[in-house]
């Protein structure tokens, strides 16, 4: 496991309290297979609690005073869009921080630690571990930076396409029912898995999606079903 020294130089952020970045960076199945390691650090679940809240408050104060322009519901969707798990994902392994991981044998043989949902969890106990160690400005700062590329890319592309909710709303209004997304295939192993996943409305196949996660694969699928519905309905129209 590489020096916390390295990743500390990475951050940017001299820790007063180290403790704070270990606890960030130890998973409850090293608690409980070797508790000893783990005296004098802080809960992660519950860092992990905190920087959830501590980053979505940062976030939206973020997006609010950066596009002025947007309204509620475009700054939710942005909001949700920059905290969601494979955004969070994607941060982590900039830090690379899955290789600082403390985890049990048996989590860390399994691949843990190139995991979505666990680097999303430990980027949030990070984020708590720089508020708790140097304060609200700190945390700010530092998300700012991590988020600015994809904040960047908004302000150049606008907002981020979610297809899935676009194909729900669309889907619910015409049919009264609400699309299913079924995994047909997972091929590869982490980093480099793929998924292919289907968009079934009712017993109907309406879009196929392939992506590096089931998130991505899904959008993938929703956004195939929402081109094939808006032509249908485009050759009905010719037709009148």
């Amino acid at each position: 496991m590489p020096s916390l020294d390295t990743l500390i130089a990475r951050l940017g952020l001299p820790f007063n309290d180290r403790r704070l970045l270990e606890s960030a960076l130890t998973h409850r199945s090293l608690r409980h297979e070797r508790p000893e390691r783990a005296i004098g650090l802080l809960d992660e679940e519950r860092l992990e609690f905190l920087g959830d809240s501590i980053l979505n408050y940062l976030v939206a104060d973020l997006v609010y005073a950066r596009f002025p322009e947007y309204t509620e519901g475009q700054l939710t969707r942005l909001r949700a869009a920059l905290v969601k798990t494979s955004t969070l994902a994607t941060l982590a392994r900039a830090l690379d921080l899955g290789a600082y991981l403390r985890l049990a044998k048996g989590e860390a043989s399994s691949g843990a630690r190139t995991r979505d949902s666990l680097l999303a969890d430990t980027f949030e106990a990070l984020v708590a571990a720089i508020y708790l160690d140097q304060g609200l400005e700190a945390a700010r700062a530092f998300v700012l930076r991590m988020l600015a590329p994809e904040l960047a890319r908004v302000e150049a592309e606008g907002l981020p396409q979610d297809y899935k909710s676009r194909l729900q709303e669309f889907v619910q209004a015409a049919r009264n029912v609400t699309p299913r997304y079924v995994v047909l295939a997972v091929e590869g192993r982490d980093p480099h898995r793929e998924y292919t996943i289907e968009v079934r409305i009712g017993d109907e196949p309406a879009g196929l999606g392939r992506g590096r996660s089931k998130q991505v694969a899904a959008q993938a699928a929703a956004r195939a079903a929402l081109e094939r519905l808006e032509d249908q309905l485009g050759a009905q129209s010719s037709q009148c």
